[in-house]
């Protein structure tokens, strides 16, 4: 792998990283769509960079969710419960940023912090397995 792909791969697990973090903060400041977004998007980045360590991309949300459901959840790679949260975190945020009068409860952010952050260590795990130092 080339420097080049190392540091691309290590700067998307940086971002969900900050996104997880932002969420945390957002939460804090009683702005529960904008963290319900910050999940989504920390789980988004980790899977971009997973994606980008196997040669694979796509331009659609919903095309990385595909791919990642393909190449590492139906062959064992990553457990379904981490493409259950990946689901549910895209409902959430879409109707958070999309749906007219939608409020996401708190609970529902404070309960879902820890389970991204399990989240994003499953995808760092797999990732370091293949040589990646994060």
């Amino acid at each position: 792998m080339s420097p080049e792909l190392r540091q691309l791969v290590a700067y998307r697990v940086e971002r969900a990283r900050e996104a997880l973090s932002e969420a945390r903060i957002n939460l804090e400041h009683g702005s529960t769509n904008l963290a319900t977004n910050r999940l989504y998007y920390a789980v988004f980045y980790a899977v971009g960079a997973l994606l980008l360590a196997n040669n694979l991309s796509s331009s659609k949300h919903s095309g990385v969710r595909a791919l990642f459901i393909q190449h590492f959840v139906k062959t064992g790679r990553i457990g379904n419960e981490l493409a259950d949260l990946y689901n549910l975190l895209f409902k959430e945020r879409t109707d958070a940023d999309y749906a007219d009068l939608k409020r996401v409860p708190a609970e529902f952010v404070f309960e879902n912090l820890p389970n991204v952050e399990r989240f994003i260590e499953a995808i760092v795990n797999e990732l370091e397995t293949m040589g990646y130092t994060l």
